[in-house]
């Protein structure tokens, strides 16, 4: 408004010629919820406080690093899918015996996922932590991953919600029920951000005898919130976790009788008495794994500093040694660090929806890409395999992750758990959808209490007629022209009532034509008459 003219002379009047802008929201700040080594800043707790971090180096500066894992190396039984058989004996005397390596403590997901969702490309995330791992392993709490969810009600950016260790929850039904809790915390509270979903057991095969894991995920998973939701099988076969991360002090001092003769039968030792000097050598390395109960290696004979600085030297020397004389040692070592391998893909999924938004945008459907960090898919999926997984009576649609000759792992699927419904069928759909509600919404509060008149509803209708002009040239939108691909209504007569006036109600609709992926190609050959 014009300043009051009460002395003669000359005013500037300043008006504005364009409506506000509206800012596209960021559509890839997943939040990661689970157990850490520690979670504090600088004496100051974050347990179930969100935090944004951008980098591993971060995380480890807040949160720590991964849990010590505990391996057991055990006869098999009866119903025990053996890791690792060894001929032992002789002649007609010599059998064969089966082995169970089996993670005992240190089971924890979240450290690992982290590294698998940045080596995928993941960027910016939040981080709650529920819980330290403790000075001895403490088993994971359901009610403590659902009061993590509820945590983020307050924080407005997170766009994703991934919950990696709810796959080392003890029972299923445990599992099932956090999930429902993050789906209800997307779909119905927030309504601005999706759950990537895990399923459970999903490194088994669907005719495992323990039961499809497929089948009990869609049969327990209820139908609510199921647009705001994804899920992805199989497992995968990771390379997180380097050689080095692992040593014979991974293996739990009870079982240290059994590996021990494991190795002494794999390197063929004579009796004690009858040993050549080599053999001795080897028998030494051999005792020398009594020295796993302890981490510094201090014997007491000897100046104890000393021997503490050598420790880390002689512990890999030992490792390397025993690699090289046993192959037995080293498949068991192999198959420790397969186990730890071994991840949900939840975390992945959540670096690969960052990768294909900053690359391609959001409405770039993140199928047919590449996993980085991933060897292969924990169980081998065929096209007719996928065919249950991707379109299914009840409609809760399972992405595939695949394994294609010269292509390596892709991801094989870009369907919500929503997959019988037209509108909300494509995880595109859903997350443009999102993306342009809250970006839109958070400009418009510019303009709460404002005048309802005319005024204010074309300077409404043209700052969302730029903003969705700008997404359309970028290739967000459908349509060869701006009309084509979307409509403002706004206005008396048009979107409102004279009471809805009266009563303050200000109506926008908003119509716009969504980009949906071209999930099946069909090409038609067909035989013409000759012509020449």
């Amino acid at each position: 408004m014009a300043a009051p003219m009460k002395t003669p002379g000359v005013y500037i009047v300043e008006k504005s010629a364009f409506p506000n802008s509206v800012v596209e929201v960021a559509t890839a700040v997943p939040a990661f919820i689970g157990y850490t080594q520690r979670a504090d800043n600088k004496g100051k707790s974050l347990i179930n406080k969100p935090w944004k971090i951008s980098s591993m180096a971060e995380y480890h500066n807040y949160f720590g690093q991964g849990s010590k894992p505990v391996f057991a190396i055990k006869e098999a039984g009866d119903d025990d899918e053996a890791d690792f058989t060894q001929l032992v004996g002789d002649g007609d005397d010599a059998e064969m015996k089966e082995y169970v390596i089996e993670q005992t403590a240190g089971k924890y997901l979240l450290y690992n996922s982290m590294k698998l969702f940045f080596s995928n490309g993941g960027g910016p995330c939040y981080i709650v932590s529920v819980g330290t791992y403790g000075k001895e392993d403490q088993s994971i709490d359901a009610a403590k991953l659902t009061a993590g969810i509820e945590t983020l009600i307050k924080e407005q950016e997170p766009t994703m919600v991934v919950v990696p260790d709810i796959c080392r929850l003890a029972e299923r039904a445990d599992a099932i029920a956090v999930q429902q809790a993050s789906l209800l915390h997307c779909g119905d509270k927030m309504k601005n951000r999706v759950s990537i979903l895990d399923v459970y057991d999903g490194y088994r095969d669907r005719k495992d005898p323990a039961g499809d894991p497929i089948d009990n995920f869609r049969n327990e998973l209820g139908t609510n919130n199921l647009d705001f939701g994804m899920a992805y099988y199989p497992w995968v076969n990771t390379s997180i976790v380097q050689d080095n991360e692992i040593d014979y002090r991974n293996f739990d001092p009870e079982c240290l009788p059994v590996l021990k003769s494991i190795i002494a039968t794999d390197m063929r030792l004579s009796p004690a008495d009858k040993q050549s000097d080599k053999e001795k050598v080897m028998q030494a390395q051999i005792d020398s794994l009594d020295k796993m109960k302890s981490d510094d290696w201090v014997t007491g004979d000897g100046d104890a500093d000393t021997e503490k600085a050598e420790a880390p030297v002689k512990m890999r020397l030992l490792q390397s040694s025993l690699k090289q004389n046993s192959a037995a040692f080293k498949i068991i070592m192999d198959e420790a660090k397969n186990k730890l391998n071994l991840l949900p893909p939840g975390a992945a999924m959540a670096g690969i929806f960052t990768r294909v938004d900053n690359s391609s945008g959001v409405w770039k459907a993140p199928a047919n890409v590449s996993l980085n960090a991933v060897v292969s898919p924990a169980v081998s999926i065929s096209h007719d395999d996928q065919q249950d997984l991707n379109v299914t009576p009840q409609g809760k649609s399972i992405n595939a992750i695949r394994s294609f000759i010269g292509e390596g792992t892709l991801v094989w699927g870009a369907r919500t758990l929503d997959g019988n419904s037209l509108d909300w069928r494509y995880i595109q759909v859903r997350r443009t959808m999102i993306m342009l509600e809250e970006s839109i919404r958070l400009a418009a509060k510019a303009y709460v209490f404002d005048n309802n008149e005319a005024n204010t509803w074309i300077t409404i209708k043209s700052m969302i007629r730029n903003f969705l002009t700008g997404i359309w040239k970028r290739g967000g939108l459908a349509g060869t022209s701006p009309d084509d691909a979307f409509s403002v209504m706004v206005g008396l007569g048009e979107t409102m009532t004279a009471e809805d006036i009266l009563e303050g109600i200000l109506r926008v609709t908003v119509h716009v034509a969504l980009i949906r992926p071209a999930e099946f190609i069909e090409i038609t050959f067909q035989q013409q008459m000759q012509k020449s």
